[in-house]
């Protein structure tokens, strides 16, 4: 690449806000500013404001889906770049329990994390519960996969778990069909997660605390005109941002980018856009391409603690024999504390006993990469690069 444009290793602080603003130059939490756009293409970056502070878009969020990262604490967050972590209100109203941590002050204060957090309603997975969840148009009755008690999910009740949460950004619940469901079925899906939206919206103000913000969601499956119909009801309704929903569950790569570049530029411009649950480098070049500005996967730490390491000259299995005697880094220009001090011959060897400092040394790179990754297009997009940018992160991809 040429010396003017952007690096695509940034330093690791890249992710966090780009200015360090004191807290009198806070803006109201659900301020959505973008900063900057590309000439002939929706990719943008911008930033959200909430009531722990900004957050810098585009951005990938960590999954905490019990309100850790596993392996890791916040300061080890910190370090990587990480701006936002998520949460999952199914899970935590479980474990430890939502009237136990607002007991203890909230899930800010009980895991020692004082940026942002967002929590999915858990609806993926009651759904997922196949067999023990039964469906109607005012919610769903479940039986936990914990233990087999029965539980009524409603967008009441999701909020106000979220509320004892305290939840920065809270999602809806919505119906999320799988993804080899019929046309029949995804159609129902929407109609269900548009009335749920209209009821979660008219109760947010008497639930939610002052300065929550709530996100809406659009289902719709890959039928780009059941996508854009249930775009325009959500839309319509006073939510602070709008995610894409019901992707990567089944579906081809190729037809959800696809997706993702039909209806992500159509969706609210003066709102942040969401995209759920997606997270290969080859998603987030693509999301942020089509003009999304938040993501989130559990890609990254899942597989670092199944031996998969991602570099930017592609991915690595430590399981391999072949970095049983390899005394180098993970990655030899990466600057993350497990490359800095640590050979693969040791990662390889730390796998191997089945020691859980290998998930730790091992999520932290994949976080640490993967902040870079976006920090890169977000970097680009800020210098009026982006271009060159992309095409450079999607050779590294390859076809």
């Amino acid at each position: 690449m040429h010396e003017s444009e952007p690096e695509l290793r940034p330093d690791p602080r890249a992710e966090l806000s780009c200015e360090v603003l004191p807290r009198e130059r806070w803006r109201a939490p659900g301020t959505f500013e973008v900063l900057a756009t590309t000439t002939g293409a929706p990719a943008r970056a911008g930033r959200l404001w909430t009531a722990h502070g900004p957050i810098d878009t585009p951005c990938f969020m960590p999954v905490g889906t019990y309100g850790a990262v596993k392996g890791l604490e916040p300061v080890d967050l910190m370090e990587v770049g990480s701006q936002i972590i998520l949460g999952n209100a199914y899970h935590l109203a479980h474990r430890p329990g939502y009237q136990r941590i607002r007991a203890l002050g909230g899930l800010h204060r009980m895991i020692g994390w004082d940026r942002p957090i967002l929590t999915d309603s858990g609806g993926f997975q009651v759904f997922s519960l196949r067999g023990l969840q039964k469906i109607d148009d005012a919610g769903v009755d479940y039986q936990t996969h914990f233990d087999g008690s029965r539980h009524r999910m409603t967008p009441r009740s999701v909020l106000e778990v979220e509320a004892a949460l305290g939840s920065d950004i809270c999602m809806i619940l919505d119906h999320c069909p799988p993804g080899d469901a019929a046309a029949a079925q995804i159609e129902a899906a929407v109609a269900r997660s548009t009335r749920w939206a209209v009821e979660a919206a008219e109760l947010r103000g008497s639930i939610l605390a002052p300065g929550q913000l709530c996100f809406g969601i659009v289902q719709g499956g890959t039928d780009l005109a059941l996508r854009r119909r249930h775009l325009a009801e959500i839309s319509a309704l006073p939510f602070d941002g709008v995610a894409l929903g019901g992707l990567s569950v089944g579906e081809s790569i190729e037809s959800m980018h696809a997706t993702m570049a039909a209806i992500a530029p159509e969706m609210p411009a003066e709102r942040p856009r969401y995209v759920m649950g997606i997270g290969t480098p080859r998603d987030l070049l693509a999301a942020v391409r089509s003009g999304v500005d938040m993501f989130d996967c559990v890609m990254p730490t899942r597989n670092a603690r199944n031996g998969q390491l991602f570099t930017f000259e592609g991915r690595i299995n430590i399981r391999q024999a072949r970095y049983r005697d390899d005394p180098g880094p993970i990655d030899p220009s990466c600057g993350c504390r497990s490359c800095r001090r640590y050979s693969r011959a040791y990662l390889r060897h730390l796998h191997d006993q089945g020691d859980p400092l290998f998930g730790r040394l091992a999520t932290l790179h994949n976080l640490f990469f993967f902040h870079q990754w976006v920090g890169a297009m977000r970097g680009a997009l800020r210098a009026g690069r982006f271009s060159s940018v992309e095409r450079e992160l999607a050779r590294l991809i390859g076809p």
